[in-house]
């Protein structure tokens, strides 16, 4: 139809996963690991879930459009004012957001060609032009990046660390990095990870520089295992935040996961508990995956990435898996034909999926 612009003709719809009850028939199987979506598998905090649950009583109300409580909790943390602070349904939210706002009819997006596929469709879904710059040994090439403005250059985007490789840019390659980048372009900076891999000396926490234009996009998906809550956040300097506030819509996130994602944050134990596990685990999933001749990318996430020969080898991997009844994401969407993406998952499942992945392997 003549209806629809040809950059949304174009554009590939997204194709989820078989259902769990179609694989289950399929297969014959009996359970179900999900490794494939780099979700918690311990799940989300008892009080996130009971702040959620009295939170119902009152769903016939619309949620607080200032998100009060929440944004000042995050304040409080980080030493903010709520002037600095954005809520919306997940980091993705907040970047379709920041697309509608900031760009102009000739602007230009720079982005890896191979990182995070939402920010490529919300891209793509613009129409504006796009420079996707090649990654360099799975990692952000940061010079590269910097090379690829132009005075038509409004929106970079990096994601650090990234999904789905795993891997991050360091504290000096940043700083080098954002010395090349004019005021006028803005930058997001996508750490959706951030909970993961702020241990490492070398990581660069956006919090620590407060540029005028970058936006820090954080969320209660992966960490604080609010996934299908959809919560997400961002700081950004007052002037920013002001026009991203005139264009959002006014009541998300939704109510109880307002409530969720402040409870979330009031339990810090339980999240030192999740992130040792991960640690525990990812460990051990790097360690016999190298045991049985894989090739782990470097990871500071709660996922990892293993690397192929080639694409043939990488479906058949995760195919193999899938008819065990464990699902993996193979990186075919993202330009990693040769890539399979596995979730940490809890110690029990990890076993499993290391007594699958074996049997799958010699069969290769």
């Amino acid at each position: 139809m003549a209806i629809v612009p040809k950059h949304i003709k174009e554009l590939a719809p997204y194709k989820p996963g078989k259902p769990a009850s179609e694989i289950l028939r399929e297969f014959g199987l009996r359970k179900i690991i999900k490794l494939n979506s780099n979700e918690n598998p311990g799940g989300p905090s008892p009080k996130a879930i009971d702040a959620a649950r009295a939170a119902l009583v009152n769903c016939h109300r619309y949620p607080d459009p200032a998100g009060y409580e929440l944004k000042t909790k995050l304040c409080e943390k980080y030493d903010l004012e709520r002037s600095n602070v954005v809520l919306g349904s997940g980091s993705e939210g907040i970047m379709s957001i920041i697309m509608r706002t900031f760009l102009a009819p000739d602007d230009e997006i720079i982005g890896a060609r191979n990182s995070f596929i939402g920010f490529k469709v919300l891209a793509n879904a613009s129409g504006r032009r796009i420079n996707w710059v090649p990654m360099d040994n799975y990692r952000y090439d940061l010079n590269a990046l910097a090379g690829a403005i132009n005075e038509y250059t409004k929106i970079i985007y990096l994601a650090n660390p990234d999904n789905p490789t795993g891997s991050y840019f360091k504290r000096s390659e940043f700083e080098t990095f954002i010395r090349q980048v004019p005021a006028r372009v803005l930058v997001i900076l996508d750490e959706a990870y951030f909970e993961f891999a702020r241990s490492h000396a070398d990581y660069p926490d956006s919090m620590m520089y407060r540029f005028d234009n970058v936006i820090t996009l954080r969320t209660f998906s992966k960490a604080h295992g609010l996934a299908g809550f959809r919560v997400g956040y961002g700081f950004a300097h007052e002037e920013l935040i002001g026009n991203l506030m005139k264009v959002r819509l006014p009541f998300e996130p939704a109510l109880p996961s307002l409530a969720a994602a402040v409870a979330a944050m009031e339990d810090e134990q339980y999240l030192r508990r999740t992130l040792e596990r991960n640690r525990v685990e990812l460990e051990r999933l790097e360690r016999e995956f190298r045991g049985l001749g894989c090739r782990p990318l470097p990871s500071v996430t709660n996922f990892l990435t293993l690397v192929f020969d080639d694409g043939e080898k990488s479906r058949a991997f995760a195919e193999g898996l899938l008819q065990k009844g464990i699902l993996v994401r193979h990186l075919a969407g993202f330009g990693w034909q040769d890539c399979v993406r596995i979730t940490v998952g809890l110690a029990e499942d990890n076993t499993i999926l290391l007594q699958a992945a074996e049997k799958v392997l010699q069969c290769l």
